[in-house]
């Protein structure tokens, strides 16, 4: 029998938390162990592992098999049990790699579903102790903050004449950051010795892939020194964590005021927005990273003008033009060539004629569901051509397959067979907002 667990309890856990690290600076919290082992936390991160979906670990267990086999109850229990009696031990993380978009590979590490629950749940109880140290220009991997607010500060920025733009790009960030400063940066505010025992076995979890049939340990490892692996829950929080430093000394120093350069960051991408050159700004950034162990990768990192140049930031093109109207400046923001070029891709691949045999229902499914998802996050700022181009294409593609079903030449009668009525209201495609959200805020006004 499942018991349902309010999630009320977590919530003011983390509210009282929140508060007193805001309200005590430099607080070291001694008394968290025991927090992260309560049947609230577990239940609240189990929860919140099998909505997030992935892959399974090395032991090959998924969320449904657990609750199959021995169920939730039962599995939360002993992973409670576990950690009471400081028996719990991480298990080993498998790695896998997702294909980037220059051809590369980027490396992941899957925990098991057990090690992901015990890493929530300490997440759940540290991240309102951290968040109310991060910085307001900081956007990364925190909650209630998004990319939006980070492009927002930008084009806000530029319209302030902070127009030279240092695009920069850290070489290997999260394989690169130093255990000894991490674990240092963590005692600032955590005293707890068996938290900080949890974090350095997920730090030194060893790491196993398989080659050729055979499991072989890449990484990891109590020698290891250095690097969380991307995949881990707890990762984006002690990599976020880690940056703020650098977020620290910018504001500690008054950068901004004293060298005219605005500090973007969304996790381990970041700008820097500058009013005058851009030599000054870029040269300390280097130095505030080669303090932190972190080198700066100067082949992929792009500086430009941004009245002459655009640049990428988290999926947009970002540029600044003079209205034809006005004459005045304003910054430009709309999808990247790359990120339609890929979203494309998916489609194709979805609506391919090979894809016959699914069921239409289904296609029709996956094409809402990515459509959705795209259209939620690049319905900002400038968005209107190219969102329209993207719908037209999902159009013509559904168009296509649906010629291919039912053996109709497209060229000759896929439109009179199929019109663009039929598309919506017959079969079910979403129907992409191509309007700014800006639009539709003036249009409740």
């Amino acid at each position: 029998m499942n018991i349902e667990i309010p999630q009320s309890g977590t919530r003011t856990l983390q509210r009282k938390l929140y508060l007193k690290a805001k309200q005590a600076e430099g607080f070291r919290f001694y008394a968290l162990y025991d927090k992260i082992y309560r049947l609230d936390i577990l239940h609240r991160a189990y929860e919140l592992v099998k909505a997030n979906g992935g892959s399974p670990g090395l032991d090959g267990r998924t969320c449904k098999q657990i609750e199959e086999e021995e169920g939730k109850a039962r599995f939360i229990s002993e992973i409670r049990e576990d950690l009471v009696t400081r028996q719990y031990q991480a298990q080993a993380v498998k790695r896998v790699y997702i294909p980037k978009g220059n051809g590369e590979r980027r490396p992941l590490g899957i925990p098991t579903i057990r090690d992901r629950v015990v890493q929530m749940a300490t997440k759940l109880v540290l991240e309102p102790i951290f968040e109310a140290d991060f910085s307001e220009n900081s956007f990364g991997y925190r909650p209630k903050r998004h990319a939006h607010q980070a492009i927002d500060t930008i084009t806000e920025a530029m319209r302030y004449g902070h127009v030279k733009v240092i695009d920069a790009d850290l070489s290997k960030y999260f394989d690169s950051i130093p255990h000894d400063k991490l674990l240092r940066t963590l005692s600032e505010r955590i005293s707890d010795g068996p938290v900080l025992g949890l974090l350095k076995q997920w730090l030194k979890a060893p790491i196993i892939e398989d080659k050729e049939g055979k499991r072989m340990v890449v990484g990891g490892g109590q020698r290891c020194r250095q690097g969380t692996p991307q995949g881990g829950v707890i990762s984006p929080l002690l990599a976020n964590l880690y940056l703020n430093l650098l977020d620290r000394i910018w504001q500690r120093h008054a950068l901004e005021r004293r060298i005219g350069a605005r500090l973007v960051r969304y996790a381990d991408d970041m700008v820097l927005l500058c009013a005058k050159d851009t030599e000054t700004p870029y040269s300390i950034l280097k130095s505030i990273l080669n303090r932190l162990a972190l080198t700066l990768n100067e082949e992929k990192t792009v500086i430009v003008d941004a009245r002459k140049t655009s640049f990428q930031f988290l999926g947009f093109t970002i540029k600044q033009l003079r209205s034809e109207r006005t004459g005045k400046w304003f910054p430009y923001v709309e999808p990247s060539k790359k990120a339609i070029s890929d979203f494309k891709e998916k489609i194709k691949w979805i609506t391919r004629g090979r894809m016959n045999l699914v069921p239409l229902v289904d296609i029709i499914k996956m094409m809402n569901d990515r459509l959705r998802g795209w259209g939620n996050y690049f319905r900002h700022g400038n968005c209107y051509r190219q969102l329209r181009k993207v719908r037209s294409f999902c159009e013509q593609r559904l168009r296509i397959h649906l010629c291919y079903r039912h053996k109709v030449r497209y060229s000759v009668s896929g439109y009179g067979k199929f019109p663009y009525r039929a598309l919506y209201e017959k079969y079910g495609l979403y129907k992409l907002d191509v309007k700014p959200k800006w639009k539709h805020a003036h249009a409740l006004g």
